[in-house]
């Protein structure tokens, strides 16, 4: 199937795929790359360095700059804006202009601003009218200005470990991720407090080789957003809450962890982020083996693709 160049567009580039549309009004300089089935709706310009992947579509008003690359399949909505330059001034272009990355599947919403160098991950979405300043996770949904992390697209959502800790009355609480089980440990609680407790080879599914503790992180911010390749974990939100994102490449949950009397086991191969910090929150891990950088797996793609070759 051609491509098809609307009459009243201006296409300058022969590096168009087949079944791509550039509607009316539409800019494309020559050393652009469009690639196939992609929609480039009116009043689209792109300039020379501009790589777009494959099912692509770019709605009315925006303007690819040089720098700028979409993957496969990415979505970006009306008036949406890249910035390439940090510092412009004109008449003075910079040697090299910042590279935006918006990698496959992701979406942007419309009048959305994406600051110069910024990448964005798979899969993820910036709500429209959003500011986007830093770099945004794989799946993660971000909106304001500045955007910020408000949840993960996809991802199921389960009751909070508080609620479930005094409605279910089972030990061990089974996820639709692979390996993933919210368990309850061992509780008393009289009039001089309360008290958890874990008995490692009874209570916890492996025996710890380390633990650490995280805390004092800001709202705003991440933690996480990594696998392993053999360890295990257990999370325990000690104190105050924290929003755990559980993926096994096929189903992800999230899981608020908000009492200290209810542990999330995490396996080896399933990607965790912890996000939503409360100001108070402490969050202790426990660690099946001692720190090994060659565990970590910290590209979301590689770890897809891991997942999918042992499938």
């Amino acid at each position: 199937m051609k491509s098809f160049i609307h009459p009243m567009a201006i296409c300058e580039s022969t590096k168009i795929g087949s079944g791509t549309c550039i509607w009316a009004f539409a800019h494309v300089l020559p050393g652009a790359q469009i690639g196939a089935d992609c929609n480039i709706n009116d009043g689209v310009f792109v300039e020379n360095d501009v790589i777009v992947g494959d099912r692509v579509t770019v709605k009315c008003g925006v303007q690819l700059w040089d720098g700028i690359r979409l993957e496969d399949e990415v979505f970006v909505g009306p008036n949406a804006t890249f910035a390439n330059d940090p510092f412009p001034r004109s008449g003075k272009p910079p040697a090299e202009f910042a590279v935006t990355v918006v990698a496959h599947g992701a979406s942007i919403g419309a009048n959305a601003t994406i600051l110069p160098g910024i990448n964005i991950g798979p899969g993820a979405m910036v709500g429209a009218g959003s500011v986007v300043t830093h770099d945004v996770p794989e799946n993660a949904v971000v909106t304001g200005n500045p955007a910020r992390i408000v949840g993960y697209a996809g991802t199921l959502l389960v009751p909070p470990a508080s609620q479930v800790a005094t409605s279910v009355d089972k030990s061990v609480l089974e996820s639709t991720v692979a390996g993933v089980s919210l368990i309850h440990l061992p509780h008393v609680q009289d009039m001089r407090g309360q008290l958890a407790v874990a008995e490692i080879e009874r209570d916890i599914p492996f025996v710890p080789a380390r633990f650490f503790f995280v805390y004092a992180v800001p709202s705003n911010k991440v933690r996480g957003a990594h696998a392993h390749r053999s360890c295990e974990q257990l999370l325990v939100c000690v104190n105050g809450r924290v929003n755990v994102v559980v993926d096994d490449g096929k189903h992800r949950e999230e899981v608020v962890l908000d009492a200290p009397r209810m542990g999330l086991h995490v396996p080896a191969m399933v990607w965790a982020t912890e996000y939503q910090y409360s100001t108070d929150a402490v969050l202790m891990v426990l660690a099946s083996q001692s720190y090994d950088p060659a565990d970590y797996i910290r590209d979301y793609d590689e770890f897809i693709a891991l997942v999918r070759a042992a499938s």
